[in-house]
């Protein structure tokens, strides 16, 4: 294929992604992030799953990073925590260190069941609770694991994109 064939198939698909999902009402009548969100991964304590599907949102068939969403290495130059798991009792204390350690405005998501309720790990004797006992969530992606779109459409509206 050539070059200006190519360039004109470009031209002529024009803009092939979808609309951005409706902001939640933590968002309405104020822009945020500016349409740029780096974030911070925390796996408090879980089988794994949901960390896979987080993967896979940050890889290159869904693609959050076309969005302005990035993964960082440290909280402190994080806006948002997305946290998996259910939360152990060794896990309690890095999770709120990272927690404070996030500049403000920060937002949490909690991602997948373990984390929303404690899933199949509830009754264990390692954890401590669900992510919600220990900080405050904003925004929830229920499923076990959700799929990564769930989790591309819940940072989508952290950037309006």
């Amino acid at each position: 294929m050539s070059v200006t064939r190519l360039t004109r198939l470009i031209r002529q698909s024009g803009r092939i992604a979808e609309a951005a999902p409706p902001a939640p009402d933590l968002f309405r009548g104020a822009e945020v992030f500016g349409g740029s969100v780096q974030v911070r991964f925390v796996n408090a304590g879980g089988c794994n799953d949901c960390a896979q599907e987080v993967a896979s949102a940050f890889g290159p068939v869904y693609d959050v990073e076309r969005y302005g969403i990035r993964l960082v290495a440290s909280p402190r130059h994080a806006d948002v925590l997305l946290i998996t798991g259910a939360v152990t009792r060794n896990m309690i204390e890095p999770l709120r260190r990272t927690v404070d350690a996030t500049p403000t405005p920060r937002f949490v998501i909690a991602v997948g069941d373990c984390a929303l309720t404690g899933g199949v790990f509830a009754a264990g004797y390692g954890i401590a609770g669900v992510v919600s006992d220990f900080v405050h969530v904003d925004l929830s992606v229920p499923g076990n694991p959700p799929a990564p779109a769930l989790i591309v459409e819940a940072l989508r509206r952290m950037t309006g994109r």
